[in-house]
């Protein structure tokens, strides 16, 4: 069984190839997000806690989590659901999964490093890969710099440098729009904004008590009508002699 293990701490991912099914019969019949000691796998790894995040079955098809069972199940998936990615909208298709407990009909494990070991693992823990790309939103750039409301953090934003394949051309740099970042523009429109409603809702109550006055006048006038008549026909007619 082939280990695809994963350090978020350093961005490294490592595939183990594991012969032995005594040292990998401790993920049995444990389901997907439990987390597993990895001190039977080897000496390298002891020490090391393991979370499972999923695995593939010896034809290839995916671990799928909620799927208590630890055979292939054909299941009626839609749009949100893992394992399928929908062409057209509302479509909905039957597609073989595999369930989330694991078994010997697997042939990919995948793996996530939980809580490090006491010894370095080479290509997994040895170094650090940078991300390509910072945070995005402005919360999470305050945060991971440690801003105050009053600091721009336009300044802060993380620029990637990207080389281009000509080398006469001068590499450029690239940086992600800020998103949620309130600037005085913002500001204006969203006061603008309220301005506008304000104003709807005034022009509604004029609108409502000149509707109001036209219909209380009209009822009026339709009464002074109705009674108008009514006493018309009560008059007495004069009898010809």
């Amino acid at each position: 069984m082939k280990l695809n293990i994963a350090n978020p701490a350093t961005g490294q991912q490592k595939v183990f190839n594991v012969e032995d099914e005594r040292k990998y019969r401790v993920f049995y019949d444990k389901r997907m997000s439990q987390e597993v000691p990895g001190d039977t796998i080897g000496d390298e790894f002891k020490g090391y806690i393991f979370r499972i995040t999923g695995g593939n079955d010896k034809q290839g098809f995916p671990m799928k989590q909620g799927v208590l069972v630890p055979h292939r199940v054909r299941l009626l998936l839609s749009k949100g659901h893992s394992c399928y990615r929908p062409r057209r909208d509302g479509e909905r298709r039957r597609k073989s999964v595999r369930g989330c407990i694991v078994g010997p009909d697997l042939s990919v494990l995948a793996l996530k490093i939980v809580k490090k070991g006491d010894g370095e693992i080479p290509g997994l823990t040895d170094s650090v890969i940078p991300k390509q790309w910072g945070p995005k939103r402005a919360t999470k750039i305050r945060k991971l710099f440690n801003l105050s409301k009053e600091d721009d953090v336009r300044k802060y934003v993380i620029r990637k440098t990207v080389i281009p394949k000509n080398p006469e051309k001068k590499p450029k740099t690239k940086a992600p729009k800020i998103q949620r970042l309130v600037t005085p523009l913002r500001l204006q429109r969203k006061r603008r904004a309220a301005a506008l409603q304000r104003r709807k809702r005034t022009a509604r109550k004029e609108q409502k008590a000149e509707y109001d006055a036209m219909m209380s006048k009209l009822v009026s006038e339709k009464k002074a009508a109705a009674a108008a008549a009514k006493s018309a026909d009560k008059k007495p007619t004069a009898k010809s002699s």
